[in-house]
């Protein structure tokens, strides 16, 4: 009876960097000055939806990230089963892949993706399947429509392993073009990628600056803002949200909880645009 499920992945196994994300379910339970109106977008979503937190989904071992990707799956889709759209909460952004296994299952779905890094790297240390590969993996796997997917805040040492994502038709959008294009025009690139088709938004925390988001294992400097990044989101009204993600917030590294305070912000807008979204079910 849901029109969307939020849900918890306390995992990082697919960390390269600094581990805790598993953490970061637990933290954004914790903020609790978010919502519920969206003075913005002029709409409540809890009001216009039935939306429950379902728990977290329960990964069985701390220490078999495969064995750990297909329990993922199976939850999310058994929500996508029944009509539901996931929200979900990260974890590292490995958890991405068995989520749009689920989501896209019956068909490709388009993606815009904020995030410092591209995501769409080969095999590292003896798998495939960590934190720097998952969208790689779902066009691989039939999951993702790469020519509608728009990456956008890209920056840092690691851009040349994202030759894949330019090679396989998305849009990726550095940090510093937001700069010289304006943030307008970056929304309406990115309405113009994705299209009317299902949507499927993930956020990596590390997209934000580490001023404004310093609990992350992979911070990058030069990121956006949280007006930014709240500006973006917003300008995507309209588009067909049929499931998101919010990932990589690592408590550990957050001293005053701002971090995870934008990563509930986000995700709130994150549901805001479902309530908005022209596909979703009426409850």
């Amino acid at each position: 009876g849901l029109d969307v499920a939020i849900s918890g992945v306390p995992f990082d196994l697919g960390v390269t960097n600094r581990s805790g994300a598993r953490f970061g379910p637990r933290a954004l339970r914790a903020i609790e000055r978010v919502g519920p109106w969206n003075h913005a977008l002029g709409v409540a979503p809890l009001n216009e939806m039935a939306v429950a937190d379902v728990g977290d989904a329960p990964v069985s071992s701390r220490f078999r990230l495969e064995e750990g990707h297909g329990e993922i799956e199976a939850w999310i889709a058994a929500m996508v089963a029944q009509g539901v759209r996931p929200l979900t909460v990260g974890g590292d952004h490995s958890i991405s892949f068995p989520i749009l296994k689920a989501v896209g299952r019956a068909g490709p779905v388009g993606m815009v993706h904020v995030d410092a890094h591209s995501d769409t790297g080969g095999p590292f240390e003896g798998t495939r399947f960590h934190h720097g590969a998952p969208f790689r993996n779902a066009v691989l796997g039939g999951a993702l429509d790469p020519t509608r997917v728009v990456q956008v805040g890209l920056r840092g040492a690691s851009g040349y392993l994202y030759q894949f994502a330019r090679d396989c038709g998305m849009t990726c959008i550095d940090a510093e073009e937001i700069d010289r294009m304006g943030m307008s025009a970056v929304i309406a690139k990115a309405r113009e990628v994705v299209g009317a088709g299902p949507v499927y938004v993930s956020f990596d925390i590390d997209a934000l600056d580490p001023a404004f988001a310093p609990g992350t294992g992979t911070p990058e400097v030069g990121g956006l803002t949280t007006r930014e990044a709240l500006t973006l989101l917003r300008g995507l009204a309209g588009i067909d949200v049929v499931g998101g993600d919010l990932v990589e917030v690592a408590p550990q590294y957050d001293a005053t909880a701002n971090t995870a305070h934008a990563g509930a912000q986000i995700l709130f807008e994150i549901l805001s645009l479902m309530a908005l979204s022209p596909g979703r079910r009426v409850s």
